[in-house]
């Protein structure tokens, strides 16, 4: 099962308490997948469609539950779509559609719909604990979100910028920051930073998904600081070799040059060691001194060598140019 699929089931056994919260979710349902038809009668039908069944079949017992409806509602399996399995629920009875539509706002005192089922009217979604009802809605109806073990990406797809819009609002407004995007035809609520993901399934009251979520986060997060600190080591590790073996280099370039016997005690004392142990850090040259010195001091020495080594070889430069002219 995908971790959509789990965020779902989690999300349709979760009933708000609240009347009005019930509501709010039903007119996110609606808005984002649900369908009017109008008889030749000028009479109402309200379907919703979903691929879930659990989802189905927790908006047939909300309307239940929130209408107090006794009349006929049918679930119904799309047979014919190969690529996914559509369930239907479809309220029959005129009056009892009209009835949902207006308290879920999504029709006027007139009985004019809302274009694209958009909602008329925000007092369904005026208190913050319909906002988060109205965001489960809408995930339960058109949303998804990608394996955090990949990458982080939460989403709503909506059929209509306004949708989009609106639902944006309503999720900024606890401080997020959803994004809209164009995909096709169709207009796309996201959240991508994994905190605010997490925020966002706290707001829906997904809370085992939310555990299971951090749990992936906790893990992605000691693996990347442990491959920083595996890469850093590696650097340093691979500067700390190369500059040894540029040591080596110009240690062995004076002795052959000159010998150590121009050397000071400390500078030859510090050359022999740095010959006998190659790989050796500064800390360890250090302590193997009589009497010992600390990294600074032996770092000091070393740089000595080199400035010693570098103007050897300059000297040697210039004796090769004046030979060459003069030979010219």
């Amino acid at each position: 099962m995908s971790f959509s699929k789990d965020i779902k089931e989690e999300l349709s056994k979760q009933f708000s308490s609240a009347r009005h919260c019930q509501i709010a979710e039903l007119a996110a349902l609606i808005s984002l997948c649900g369908r009017i038809i109008i008889t030749a009668d000028d009479r109402y039908i309200l379907k919703i469609h979903t691929e879930n069944l659990t989802v189905a079949r927790k908006y047939f017992t909300l309307i239940k539950k929130t209408f107090n409806i006794n009349t006929e509602i049918s679930i119904k399996r799309n047979a014919y779509l190969k690529t996914s399995k559509m369930h239907s629920l479809v309220i029959l009875d005129n009056d009892i559609v009209i009835k949902v539509l207006q308290a879920t706002k999504l029709i006027d005192e007139n009985k004019e719909i809302g274009e694209n089922l958009s909602i008329l009217s925000n007092l369904v979604i005026q208190n913050v604990c319909c906002k988060r009802a109205f965001i489960r809605g809408a995930f339960l109806a058109a949303g998804s979100m990608s394996d955090p073990e990949k990458t982080y990406h939460f989403e709503i797809v909506a059929t209509n910028e306004p949708k989009a819009r609106q639902l944006q609002d309503i999720i900024n407004s606890f401080d997020l920051d959803a994004k809209v995007v164009i995909r096709k035809k169709y207009f796309v609520v996201y959240v991508k930073e994994g905190s605010q993901i997490v925020d966002l399934l706290n707001i829906m009251e997904a809370h085992v998904a939310l555990m299971n979520l951090e749990n992936v986060r906790i893990l992605k997060e000691m693996r990347n600081s442990i491959n920083r600190q595996v890469n850093c080591e590696a650097a340093n590790i691979n500067k700390t070799v190369v500059a040894a073996a540029k040591q080596v280099d110009d240690i062995i370039y004076i002795k052959n040059q000159t010998g150590f016997s121009e050397l000071s005690e400390g500078l030859e004392e510090v050359a022999a060691l740095r010959i006998e142990y190659p790989e050796a850090s500064l800390k360890e040259l250090g302590a193997l001194l009589n009497p010992p010195i600390g990294k600074s001091g032996v770092n000091h020495r070393l740089r000595k060598l080199s400035i010693l080594a570098d103007n050897l070889r300059e000297q040697k430069e210039e004796v090769n140019y004046v030979n060459k002219e003069n030979i010219n």
